[in-house]
């Protein structure tokens, strides 16, 4: 899903202006990330936590040279779901993976590629 998805998202459902939408959705991030900058935490009650993780330091290997580097300690933006939401996209997923629609889409795909290996292993075979 993209931005402008969302943004027809809550057009759709809530009648706001689809321009309002999309200038209190970049706002939103504009904040997220200048807090983030910050070293602060933002925190969504419900849906999550966006937080700084710190990795450390730690050593890499450069293989077509042949030689180790030091990779520094450096700080990562992260999202940490809450609780309540992972358990509704738990309980969703588990709707959707028992609707019969799923299995013949995963099935359709299993025996297109299938088909496209079979064909690929002819194609090499002499006549």
């Amino acid at each position: 899903m993209t931005k402008a998805d969302i943004v027809n998202e809550i057009y759709k459902s809530t009648g706001i202006d689809k321009a309002a939408v999309l200038t209190t959705i970049e706002r939103f991030m504009e904040v997220v990330k200048d807090s983030l900058a910050n070293g602060e935490h933002v925190y969504l009650r419900g849906f999550g936590s966006f937080i700084i993780k710190t990795r450390s330091e730690k050593t890499a290997r450069n293989i077509s040279k042949n030689t180790t580097i030091i990779i520094p300690e450096h700080k990562i933006p992260a999202f940490k779901p809450a609780r309540v939401f992972m358990e509704e996209v738990i309980l969703i997923t588990q709707t959707l993976a028992t609707m019969p629609s799923g299995k013949k889409r995963k099935g359709h795909k299993m025996a297109t590629h299938k088909r496209k290996k079979r064909l690929r292993k002819n194609r090499h075979k002499k006549k």
